[in-house]
């Protein structure tokens, strides 16, 4: 193509993990595209390098659509499909990364190091021909014939056969995500399913959870939201300062934000004893009472929870903790079970997009063809990535997604090139 604008057969914007990836699977299959990407960072993959703690939880052994919320399961299952676990898993070895697998069935690399990751991402494609163009702000994309764009950067126009939307959502802005990408989705047809945090600590009212910053401990919470059957979350929670962290807290506030953005009324309780149930937890303190039976209330809980925690439980109840277990109450007893298994968790917001590991929300998948990520209302755009309406939990799905949207999008953007010829 003779023109004086610099040309590319697939212009991706956004080199963050999707693009990367798209980047690579495009050019493994059809090595003679010329594939650029363009990001308006200085350096790509600020969002990799934090991810994980700064490990990078690749992805997980076992992914499947209830580890998503968002748009159509039948989309998600398709595009999941397309690349699996095990062919991810793969693919890291011959990118020179080697996964090993920690609680929960998470993948890490084994060099711990989320800078492996990227530089192995990086690497591969840079060696496979891509032109990475960094401090390339795309300000305005143009449809200037049939499958055919005008990109608009800080640094010039580009012109490409095809554009694919890899910019992410609004999630850890300090890596730069500011969802400019949506603004382009919109302009070139597509619309958007409203966007909130997701992955993303949470604010409580009150004080309770104060004296209790620092604790983790194994919890299941309920979301209560009017009209829904309720979300049960279990997993691993750490009081803060601010409220509560940690994957099960981190995992509710995308089911709390959308509640709120949908206006329906949302409450939150937990169970600090997710294995039992009323007449299991009655049971254990019973057992107690039984064999120390002099011994304080304050002291038996203590045995069963945290120390901080079991006073700051029954200084909130207004339960006497010197009480001997030989006098607690029948009702006191049952208000302290009640509570321990339902405690309200007064949840007033999150702390938002800048700590939020995700955007929920987006793009809907129905606007997308999952056999191809083309989109369906725009001719040679593809979309991948967190900028579609997808969002996983904890656990290295979101990089699955990622993964396996980006192998998709390769593979029909390389068979576009082979059918020009290229």
């Amino acid at each position: 193509m003779e023109t004086g604008t610099p040309y590319l057969d697939v212009a991706i914007i956004g080199g963050g993990a999707a693009g990367l990836a798209t980047a690579i699977f495009t050019t493994r299959a059809a090595p003679g595209l010329r594939v650029g990407i363009l990001d308006g960072a200085k350096k790509l993959g600020a969002k990799i390098l934090v991810s994980g703690g700064g490990r990078c939880n690749v992805t997980n052994v076992c992914v499947t659509t209830g580890d998503y919320w968002g748009g159509s399961r039948n989309t998600m299952k398709k595009v999941l499909g397309a690349l699996s676990v095990e062919t991810s898993v793969a693919w890291f070895k011959e990118l020179g990364v080697a996964l090993h697998e920690e609680e929960n069935g998470k993948l890490f690399p084994d060099s711990n190091s989320a800078r492996t990751v990227l530089d192995a991402l990086v690497r591969e494609a840079t060696g496979r021909g891509v032109r990475i163009l960094t401090e390339h702000r795309v300000a305005d994309i143009r449809t200037a014939a049939p499958a055919s764009f005008e990109i608009e950067t800080n640094a010039g126009i580009y012109s490409a056969m095809h554009v694919v939307l890899a910019t992410g959502g609004l999630s850890l802005t300090k890596t730069g995500s500011d969802g400019s990408g949506y603004a382009l989705a919109r302009k070139l047809g597509h619309s958007l399913t409203p966007t909130t945090p997701g992955l993303a600590p949470l604010l409580l009212d009150g004080a309770f959870h104060t004296p209790l910053s620092g604790l983790t401990q194994d919890v299941e919470l309920t979301l209560r939201v009017e009209g829904d059957s309720p979300e049960r979350l279990r997993g691993s929670m750490l009081w803060t300062h601010h409220g509560i962290s940690g994957p099960v807290a981190m995992n509710a506030s995308r089911v709390w934000h959308r509640a709120r953005l949908e206006k329906k009324p949302v409450t939150v309780t937990a169970s600090f004893f997710p294995e039992l149930d009323f007449e299991g937890l009655e049971k254990r303190l019973l057992d107690l009472a039984t064999k120390h039976p002099k011994g304080q209330l304050v002291t038996a809980l203590a045995s069963l929870l945290p120390a901080r925690q079991a006073q700051s439980i029954l200084a909130t109840l207004g339960i006497r903790g010197v009480t001997p277990m030989s006098q607690f109450s029948r009702e006191d007893r049952r208000r302290l079970v009640n509570a321990l298994l339902a405690w309200p968790m007064p949840v007033r917001d999150s702390r938002g997009y800048a700590y939020a590991e995700v955007t929920a929300g987006g793009v809907p998948l129905n606007e997308i063809d999952p056999t191809t990520m083309e989109s369906r209302v725009c001719p040679g755009l593809f979309l991948v990535g967190e900028i579609l309406d997808v969002d996983g939990r904890i656990g290295g799905f979101n990089f699955q997604w990622a993964w396996s949207g980006g192998f998709v999008a390769g593979r029909a953007l390389a068979a576009r090139g082979a059918d020009a010829g290229i």
